[in-house]
């Protein structure tokens, strides 16, 4: 099994088609259908399920797949370890982040990070919580923020800013004159969410679950802008970060604190357990954990 052949199966998989994969890479169609044929033949089994539209991965498939990132995420070390040696002030991190947290907190980490290190590159990989923890495991970016709770035994977590959850609803919602609100309070009320691949969403439904009833839900959304745009034009009432107000200028919208319970929106720095961390890595977790919290807040 040669490591080139790994990396087309891996590039066709990325790309869900032979065609595509080609169009990226200075390698013909017939090299990637080749390289995969080969390693069929060596397994003995089949990798992609041909009978379908678009390529689809077998059972084995999804095993060579998993285990061939695995492996080459170990090689990619001897590189890292190469360019510390070569290239101490350089280097590139790819942070993987969900939407709500990258646009709240990414502009002022990128800026504090450029500024200490202008020669390392910043890659922003957004999405859900969920899917940024797999992307982490797998090596596929070298840290993430995320929401807690997370596996502790699969990623060493750094705290990294604490906020609390309000009520978002319309200027003319009955509950925006009150001075505070519980969650019982929200049993009647069409919660709009973010979509399932969101840590919060699952968070929202216990935390309702909890207070006694399970939320209706009238609609779902992987932007937290759009959520907005939904409560101020009185589709919904949602639950989110307080900092978020901050960063909206809709006039119809209005906040309302949350009691019993005050919940809190804790997230934290997740980087994979065992692995190496280049000199980069090491530097931007330094400033990511020093003295940039009172910025955020700011």
């Amino acid at each position: 099994m040669e490591l080139r052949d790994l990396k087309s199966f891996i590039e066709v998989v990325h790309h869900q088609s032979f065609t595509k994969a080609a169009a990226h890479s200075y390698l013909s169609q017939p090299s990637f259908s080749k390289a995969v044929k080969k390693l069929e033949l060596e397994l003995n089994v089949e990798l992609f399920n041909r009978t379908t539209r678009h390529l689809e991965l077998t059972d084995a498939g999804q095993i060579v797949y998993e285990q061939a990132q695995k492996a080459l995420a170990s090689l990619s070390e001897i590189t890292n370890l190469l360019d510390d040696l070569r290239n101490v002030a350089f280097g590139e991190i790819k942070i993987g982040i969900p939407p709500l947290i990258g646009t709240l907190f990414f502009p002022i980490l990128a800026k504090r990070i450029q500024e200490k290190y202008p020669n390392v590159s910043l890659q922003l990989v957004e999405r859900g919580a969920k899917l940024i923890g797999q992307l982490v495991e797998n090596g596929q970016v070298d840290l993430g923020i995320v929401v807690l709770p997370v596996d502790d035994e699969k990623f060493t977590i750094r705290p990294f800013i604490t906020d609390e959850f309000v009520l978002y609803v319309h200027k003319s919602h009955p509950l925006a004159l009150q001075s505070s609100v519980t969650i019982r309070e929200l049993k009647n009320e069409r919660f709009i969410l973010f979509s399932e691949e969101f840590r919060l969403h699952e968070y929202i439904k216990d935390v309702c679950i909890d207070a006694g009833f399970i939320p209706e839900i009238s609609y779902q959304s992987s932007q937290w802008d759009l959520i907005l745009e939904l409560v101020s034009s009185e589709f919904g009432i949602a639950l989110l970060p307080k900092s978020i107000y901050q960063k909206q200028n809709n006039s119809n919208l209005r906040i309302v604190p949350i009691t019993e319970p005050t919940l809190y929106w804790n997230l934290g720095i997740i980087t994979k357990k065992d692995t190496y961390h280049s000199y980069a890595l090491r530097e931007v977790l330094k400033v990511l954990e020093n003295g940039i919290v009172d910025d955020l807040k700011k």
